[in-house]
């Protein structure tokens, strides 16, 4: 009979592997590294996982899974479209500060194998755009929002709150701050971009 897997040890293996992919992506990773700072051998490893495809996809779905339950928020509530966006770049903000290496593990590896990402989509908690298209076009006939298309209008709040994260090594740069500044800018955010948004949106 095969041995129970630990629920610790897998955990601290995917731990330890999240943060190897996060540093080397999926290329630049190696089995025996995860194994190392885990603490394990690399036998012990395999035992658990096959092959560093199946460690990545696990740690990919984790990141993903902390993700989606932010964007269904402001996709699939009742809430009005101005709330939805308040509500939204408030809380993703605060999500990503507390998980900064989502944004870029996510989409780096997205863009290195697209395919991957079709598995996502037939997770049933992957976000769904059909509602928040609806409320949308119904706030503009309503005429609550100027003519804008529902697409466009998750694009511009996903893209403004989503890039400072991806870029920060740019922006710091940029703007002559260290981590404590990009911090603080980031808290100004929460509710610039909101206001920023509604502004264009609003009648």
């Amino acid at each position: 009979m095969k041995k129970p897997k630990n629920q610790d040890t897998e955990a601290l293996i995917l731990e330890s592997a999240k943060e190897v992919f996060q540093k080397k992506g999926m290329d630049g990773a190696r089995m025996q590294e995860i194994a190392n700072k885990a603490g394990i051998n690399k036998a012990m490893l395999h035992y658990y996982y096959r092959s560093k495809q199946m460690l990545f996809e696990a740690v990919f779905h984790n990141a993903f899974s902390l993700l989606a339950p932010e964007l269904n928020k402001v996709l699939k509530d009742d809430s009005s479209i101005e709330e939805k966006v308040r509500s939204f770049t408030h809380n993703y903000i605060s999500f990503i500060m507390k998980h900064p290496y989502l944004p870029n593990f996510i989409i780096q590896e997205l863009n290195r194998n697209p395919i991957f990402f079709e598995t996502l989509r037939k997770n049933a908690a992957f976000p769904s755009l059909e509602k928040f298209e609806n409320q949308v076009a119904y706030e503009v006939e309503q005429g609550i929002l100027k003519p804008i298309d529902g697409k466009q209008l998750f694009i511009h709040i996903l893209s403004l709150n989503v890039f400072p994260f991806v870029a920060s090594p740019l922006i710091k740069g940029l703007l002559h701050i260290e981590d404590n500044g990009f911090k603080e800018l980031m808290e100004e955010r929460k509710t610039a971009v909101a206001e920023f948004i509604i502004a264009s949106i609003k009648k």
